[in-house]
């Protein structure tokens, strides 16, 4: 028999390859939830596990059984990389626990020959747990993805970006399981109602030594059904992200707009910031994930949040013309600094795809311009490590917008670059890796 966590691990994986969700999504999900906490805990580890170590695993397949991982069926693939994953990476389950799952996996759900293969493939590991075939490599650059399974791209990239020994502390952090970080909402209780309850449950937190109002949760397991939870008296937001409320800076009684604000979690900070005072056009281009921002503002007790349809061109609807104090883009972007959280993206992002999204992040950037009052200020943010998606759009931006500076934000300086702008890392600060501009309109200059 397959155990729980093993086979719904199973199925995510199988999702994800087929590029039908992301795993993160796919593990929030009723059916995970429903699961005990131990089996709901492996099942997050094994998902995560092994896309994380995607790369590495496969070249054990290759070595182990004399086969190209990409020429064995998806079932066969998968069943052996859970295999793998739990031999190398989880001492705490026996070996025959590992090897028995997985063959009854391929059983179940790949060709009949299937399981005879990942039966003889898995107990040759199991028998040479010590082995690390990738020492064999003679490029250095393929030898590191291997080994800290990135794709060799991006290793050469970012060493060349970041310098060799930044380049692999940055990927090793990249492996590792985030912490799991919460923000009180101050718009539904006091600081300490809120504490109170999480310690009823059994719930240990810290402060975030980075972000005021974050906290990281040391033991214990926030779910859905927590009292906490359920009463929207607290939101699961990570570090970084929570970060970038602070450097808007709203304040009481300004309009503040936000391009791509769907699902909803800056609008919904920033207005608790705001304490609930003033205005702010949540807008994004689709309208299902609008409905998922408005469901949240309204369990967070947001009153002044206004999700609108809306791409970032042309008049914003519904309203009369208008500027705003803060004009937030929260571009989409590759995503290269939330791998802990997000590790498919290693596999599915292109080289080709950053110079593709930097155009339409300079567009949408430039069209939020428009709507910033002078005085005001606009801020520039992705989840991005990559300088095509960052520091050159602003570059670019400022070359032609005199009416723009840019301005030091409100943040600790260990965030800061030499050229004022706001990045985190996940070696650096524990943090995913993030980056924000601010910049300020002149009050006399026009376009």
């Amino acid at each position: 028999m397959i155990s729980p966590a093993r086979k719904l691990a199973f199925g995510i994986l199988r999702r994800v390859a087929a590029q039908h969700g992301h795993a993160s999504d796919l593990l929030a999900s009723p059916r995970v939830d429903r699961l005990p906490e131990r089996d709901r805990r492996l099942a997050y580890e094994l998902v995560l596990g092994v896309l994380r170590w995607q790369r590495q695993l496969d070249h054990l397949i290759a070595h182990y059984s004399g086969r190209s991982p990409d020429r064995l069926d998806e079932p066969i693939r998968i069943a052996l990389r859970l295999g793998l994953y739990q031999l190398r990476f989880l001492e705490r389950i026996p070996a025959y626990a590992a090897v028995n799952e997985a063959v009854a996996l391929a059983k179940r759900y790949g060709p009949p020959w299937g399981a005879g293969l990942v039966n003889a493939v898995l107990r040759r590991a199991a028998s040479t747990p010590d082995e690390r075939p990738w020492e064999r490599i003679a490029d250095p650059i393929e030898r590191v993805g291997v080994e800290l399974s990135h794709p060799s791209w991006l290793v050469r990239k970012w060493m060349a970006d970041f310098g060799t020994e930044e380049a692999l502390a940055l990927m090793r952090a990249n492996n590792q399981a985030p912490p799991v970080v919460i923000r009180f909402n101050v718009l539904a209780a006091s600081t300490d109602e809120i504490a109170r309850a999480l310690a009823r449950e059994g719930i240990e937190i810290e402060p975030s030594p980075y972000v005021p109002g974050a906290y990281r949760v040391r033991s214990g397991s926030l779910s859905p059904n927590s009292e906490a939870w359920r009463r929207g008296w607290v939101y699961i937001q990570e570090e970084a992200s929570q970060l970038i409320a602070h450097v808007v800076a709203p304040e009481p009684g300004m309009r503040v707009l936000e391009i791509c604000a769907a699902p909803g979690s800056k609008t919904t900070h920033m207005a608790a910031l705001m304490g609930n005072e003033g205005m702010i056009v949540a807008g994004d281009r689709h309208l299902a994930r609008l409905r998922v921002l408005k469901q949240l503002a309204e369990r967070l007790c947001v009153r002044i949040a206004y999700p609108l349809v809306f791409e970032g061109r042309g008049p914003v609807p519904l309203l009369p013309a208008q500027l705003f104090d803060r004009v937030l883009v929260d571009a989409p972007c590759s995503g290269t600094g939330t791998l802990r959280r997000h590790p498919e993206i290693k596999w599915r992002l292109a080289p080709e795809e950053l110079s593709h999204m930097a155009r339409q992040q300079e567009a949408l950037l430039r069209e939020a311009a428009r709507w910033v009052r002078p005085g005001g200020r606009l801020v520039y943010a992705t989840c991005s490590l990559e300088r095509e998606e960052n520091e050159e759009i602003i570059n670019s931006f400022l070359s032609t917008r005199r009416d723009f500076y840019p301005v030091v934000p409100p943040v600790a300086e260990a965030f800061r670059t030499e050229s004022g702008y706001v990045r985190t890392f996940p070696h650096r600060q524990g943090m995913d890796g993030f980056f924000v501009a601010v910049l300020e309109k002149n009050f006399a200059s026009t376009p």
